[in-house]
């Protein structure tokens, strides 16, 4: 059972990776994960009657591990203390100005008092509770000892600066936060549901299947539908990333989210909110924080030694002056410089915000991407393969030639549109459209599908079968006419005559030749698999560039995962795209799987490490740019945070450094980190 609770008052990324080791510890409880920007705690229960127990002991260690930090089942208002607290700063900022000028130590305690009595009054609750390495009690200490020593102004400073750093983390850490949330403020509030009595406004997740919704011009359309009475212009920017307007009549599918634009419109709806799209967005979005990169995990064990060590090690410097007969206030001075450095914030908040912001980018593009693991595979993938229908070609197939081998024309076309009546398949559903003749629904006794050949039916007592070739002579009917086309053919038999042959074509997409060319310039190599015939296969791939070697055709699913095993095998690691249902298995085997979700199936969507909105194969190039600098950033962020801090403890035991450097190796390489990692949304 999955839980999900609001974080209030945390407000320390390294606090908050705390807390999630300790609660990962608890026993029925698996697949934690404690958001530190969308201050959320998801888990799942293995027994739903053990949460109250659960609850409790959750907010106990949150308490424990960062006093006032408390666990809510719904949403809380947000607290306006910080305000007071940044009115405080400010007048401890003009204090110490003042203090600079008279250099008045009184001041200088003042300035102390003034900023740090809440670090130090957590820090003696944190210490009461056996938590004295966070980073209260550690800026407490150092900041003790420098007024021990008589450094009024670096002990005020340090505090004063200490805040201010801590502030303006806090604002680019909520600018952030802010930018991601408003790519997913595409939830419709209201549906304006069509009853007997008029029109009832109600929330969308108490719309259901097959209901009438009227949407407005400038309303978002609340859940997945048909148009069943009008036309109008929607605008699907938020969805897909795609920011021209497209018009939209009677029988066009429109996605939840989209806004629609012109004129008002009556929707049948074909999915509930739960499944809708909308829906499906902000859930994958909001969970990819749950599947952690390795540099995350590695950072947040990095972190849980790295504190202890800096300490150990200010330790033994205080040590060296008893020791060695050394002037003790000097090597004092060195370790409390060690101290001001030895949190990873920098670290802890700044590596997982650039997956965050990553994933975030990648939303506006129309790109789901279900966690930062599948992000940083990406980086790693040297073979891109390709399913054709529909996700290199539009998978919009249409009629070019009718052929009779046996019987009349209409006999021909009305046993074809019995045979794909009930057909999802993009080639069923052209043949269908095609031909505009009557069938009686009560007639049809069954529909059967043989995956990757045809599909059969019985009507009106007699047995018809419509597919490829191979299905024909597999079922024993002779077909006169075998020449190799380089479109897809469909024969259509009854009772084991083939009548004839149905030809229809698809198109390739226009970013098809662009996409295949701009991976070949990043050195990565594209295959395609199709279950189409080998002519079909090599007219597209000399269009768009592909290798004759790379192409596979004639491909039943349980041969494109024999396929998928064999270039696997050859190339290590592999992303796989494609639509449909056929697509699953293989899928889940790539290291990265990837569904086109504009027209792709629900399976295929599922099984899945990302989706493609807006159903474009260039998405692939755009998705790879993303990881590309993303790992930049999170490679800057590692060499910043850590190469500063090294700096300084090196500086700081040749006794270059002093406190005021140190703040800045410690808040100042925060903000520094957080601001690099947030202009991933930031940059064009």
């Amino acid at each position: 059972m999955k839980k999900e609770y609001i974080v209030e008052n945390l407000h320390c990324a390294g606090c908050a990776a705390k807390i999630q080791n300790e609660l990962e510890k608890l026993d029925k409880v698996k697949n934690l994960n404690l958001n530190f920007y969308n201050k959320k705690l998801t888990f799942e229960l293995e027994n739903p009657d053990l949460e109250d127990d659960i609850f409790k002991k959750m907010n106990e260690i949150a308490d424990r591990l960062e006093p006032g930090t408390i666990l809510k089942r719904e949403k809380v208002k947000i607290d306006e203390k910080k305000e007071k607290i940044n009115l405080k700063l400010w007048i401890a900022v003009v204090l110490f100005v003042v203090s600079i000028l008279t250099k008045n130590k009184y001041i200088y305690i003042l300035v102390y008092l003034l900023t740090g009595y809440e670090v130090i009054f957590t820090a003696l609750k944190n210490l009461k509770k056996g938590n004295f390495l966070d980073e209260n009690f550690l800026m407490s200490i150092a900041t003790l000892g420098a007024l021990i020593l008589g450094e009024y102004s670096e002990a005020a400073g340090v505090m004063l600066f200490y805040n201010i750093g801590e502030y303006f983390q806090e604002k680019a850490v909520g600018n952030s936060r802010k930018s991601i949330e408003s790519l997913m403020k595409i939830k419709p509030e209201i549906a304006n549901l069509k009853t007997d009595l008029g029109l009832k406004i109600v929330k969308p997740e108490e719309v259901r299947v097959g209901d009438i919704v009227v949407v407005k011009p400038g309303e978002k359309i609340p859940l997945d539908s048909i148009v069943k009475k009008g036309k109008t212009t929607i605008d699907k920017s938020a969805l897909t990333g795609e920011s021209l307007p497209e018009e939209i009549k009677e029988n066009n599918e429109v996605l939840s989210g989209s806004i629609n634009l012109t004129n008002t419109i009556e929707l049948k709806v074909i999915r509930n909110f739960d499944g809708s799209t909308v829906s499906r967005i902000i859930e994958m979005v909001e969970s990819a924080s749950n599947k952690k990169a390795k540099a995350e995990k590695f950072i947040t064990k990095f972190a849980k030694y790295y504190t202890p060590i800096v300490v150990l090690l200010a330790v033994v410097i205080v040590l060296i002056p008893l020791i060695f007969g050394l002037d003790f206030k000097v090597w004092l001075n060195k370790a409390l410089i060690f101290l001001v450095i030895s949190c990873p914030c920098a670290l802890v908040l700044s590596i997982p915000l650039t997956f965050f912001a990553s994933i975030g980018r990648a939303s506006k593009k129309g790109i789901l991407i279900k966690g930062g693991n599948y992000l940083e595979k990406l980086n790693e993938v040297n073979t891109i393969i390709f399913d054709k229908t529909g996700t290199l070609t539009e998978g919009k197939f249409k009629v070019v030639d009718v052929e009779v081998f046996n019987g009349d024309r209409d006999d021909l076309l009305k046993y074809a549109k019995i045979a794909e009546y009930y057909s999802n398949h993009p080639i069923g559903k052209a043949i269908s459209e095609y031909i505009d003749l009557e069938i009686e629904e009560d007639k049809i006794l069954g529909a059967g599908e043989k995956a990757g050949f045809g599909v059969n039916t019985i009507y009106d007592g007699k047995e018809i079968l419509a597919g490829n070739l191979k299905y024909m002579l597999d079922s024993n009917i002779s077909v006169e006419s075998q020449i190799k086309d380089e479109n897809t053919v469909v024969y259509i038999a009854v009772d084991g005559i083939c009548l004839g042959k149905i030809t229809v074509a698809d198109e390739v997409k226009k970013n098809s030749e662009k996409t295949i060319k701009e991976l070949l310039d990043m050195g990565i190599e594209s295959y395609i698999l199709t279950g189409d015939n080998i002519k079909i296969a090599k007219k597209i791939a000399k269009k768009l560039g592909v290798k004759k070697e790379n192409i596979f055709a004639h491909l039943l699913p349980e041969n494109k995962v024999e396929k998928v095993e064999e270039i696997k095998n050859k190339y290590k690691n592999i992303a796989f795209i494609g639509d449909g249902i056929n697509d699953a298995p293989v899928l889940s085997m790539a290291d990265v799987g990837i569904a086109m979700g504009k027209n792709g199936s629900d399976i295929a969507i599922e099984s899945s490490d990302i989706v493609f909105m807006k159903d474009d194969p260039y998405s692939v190039v755009e998705l790879l740019k993303i990881a590309k600098m993303n790992k930049r950033v999170v490679y800057e962020n590692i060499v910043l945070a850590l190469g500063i801090k090294i700096v300084v403890m090196i500086l700081g035991i040749l006794g270059v450094a002093n406190m005021w450097i140190a703040i800045f190796a410690d808040v100042g390489v925060s903000i520094l980190a957080v601001l690099n990692a947030s202009k991933i949304l930031r940059k064009k």
